[in-house]
């Protein structure tokens, strides 16, 4: 998880600085499918019982890791680069009736869509394991091998009809010129304006317009904001180590441990569609314009909240019996019974990570575009996702606290944390262009 929302930024450069976004998809495709294909064969039984099993696998994981990384960087940028209507455009429906088609609200949706595909992806995994279970891994990793040949063979297919900005081969090594500058002379970037040049530097020409230095000021003024995702994806982290843990220890009623994890993908494939068509517009329609602030603010309260919740149904594990705050320690019943309390306590704490996924993370993707000058939206977009891989290593810091008794402990820290993230949001000096 960690190489693969790392490996963005590399995605990124590729595309702006050499082959633009379609092409830089289509290669990290190919790299992508072979490592799947790679992966298949490395699981193949007859294929485990040799020393080249393990290089396989290995193999295989740092190729789907670089190919994730140009894939993620650049298909939100491509997606939202299709709506090509500028601002609002009013448009007469066959019905009669006339509407306003308006390009924020257009692109906001596609992000919507977007997420909504990823999420109806990672419900399709829980088939994978039932083949798994029935079949073996080789199977298992086989079908979503041949989905995703045919959707390379259908993006192959249609490559030349996307809208997308071409490559500069400038923008990189400009990028960090000017930034090189900038720290030299402590953090003034107007330094680095062909207008204002220090004397020192006076008869040199930089290879840049104040055009450029104007969009390098936004794109570094909108990752501010981008410092505080962390803490958030530091709490969601939790999501897929310490709740599947934590069901380890109470009642699970015949539910695999790794099962309750996909509540979080069927409530994004609810909520979603409910935030997007019914509650949105209806908050606009009584005057409150969406914007993105407010529901990246959302999204991280409502994280904050699910951590509290995962404390408090923590603390009542720990004064359950058998084991109490020593749940499924080998001196208690050699390890082998849960504590008193019902695994379907997880459930709130699974749907209200998920709701403020619908909000954050999405209004981060959004964010992330709009704030983004033409020219740098891939890079802009792989350093939001790498905040992933941030929040990842940030969510060690907690290790210490993972052990019984103190377990509640690291839930109050997290939701501290990112509930502090979510207030600090609105004191970062950015430049907003937000979208209602």
């Amino acid at each position: 998880m960690i190489w693969c929302f790392l490996t963005p930024v590399l995605g990124a450069v590729v595309a702006e600085q050499y082959l633009g976004r379609v092409k830089t998809i289509l290669y990290s495709a190919a790299i992508y499918g072979g490592g799947l294909a790679i992966l298949v064969l490395s699981s193949l039984p007859a294929v485990q019982e040799t020393v080249i099993s393990l290089p396989g696998l290995l193999l295989s994981l740092f190729l789907i890791g670089v190919g994730t990384g140009g894939i993620k960087a650049n298909v939100s940028p491509l997606l939202a680069e299709q709506c090509t209507s500028p601002g609002q455009v009013i448009r007469l429906l066959k019905s009669g009736e006339t509407v306003i088609i308006d390009r924020e609200l257009t692109v906001q949706r596609v992000f919507a869509t977007y997420f909504l595909f990823i999420n109806a992806g990672c419900l399709a995994a829980l088939a994978s394991v039932e083949i798994e279970q029935s079949y073996g891994f080789s199977a298992a990793f086989a079908i979503p091998m041949t989905v995703f040949i045919i959707g390379f063979i259908a993006l192959m297919t249609s490559k030349d009809q996307y809208n997308s900005s071409a490559p500069d081969g400038s923008i990189i090594p400009s990028v960090l010129h000017a930034l090189g500058i900038t720290i030299k002379h402590k953090g003034n970037l107007n330094c680095t304006r062909p207008a204002l040049e220090p004397v020192e530097s006076r008869y040199q020409e930089y290879p840049w317009t104040n055009s450029f230095i104007d969009d390098l000021q936004t794109a570094l003024s909108a990752s501010k904001v981008f410092l505080l995702y962390p803490f958030y994806w530091a709490a969601f982290s939790q999501l897929l180590t310490n709740f599947i843990s934590q069901a380890a220890t109470m009642q699970t009623h015949g539910i695999p441990n790794d099962i309750l994890p996909y509540m979080n993908p069927i409530t994004t494939l609810f909520l979603l569609p409910l935030l997007d068509r019914l509650i949105f517009p209806t908050v606009r329609n009584l005057g409150y314009p969406v914007h993105h602030f407010p529901r990246i603010t959302a999204g991280f309260m409502v994280c904050a909240l699910a951590m509290l919740y995962a404390a408090f149904f923590q603390r009542t594990i720990y004064v359950s019996p058998p084991c109490y705050d020593h749940p499924r320690s080998p001196t208690c019943m050699h390890g082998q019974v849960p504590n008193d309390v019902s695994v379907l306590l997880q459930v709130p704490a699974y749907i209200l990570v998920a709701s403020s996924e619908c909000l954050a993370s999405v209004a981060g993707l959004e964010y992330a575009y709009a704030n983004a000058p033409k020219s740098m939206r891939s890079l802009i977009m792989a350093l939001y996702l790498s905040t992933v891989s941030v929040g990842t290593f940030l969510a060690m810091a907690v290790l210490p606290l993972t052990v019984d008794p103190k377990i509640t402990w690291m839930y109050i820290v997290l939701a501290m944390a990112v509930f502090g993230a979510g207030a600090a949001l609105w004191s970062v000096p950015v430049q907003r262009k937000e979208a209602g």
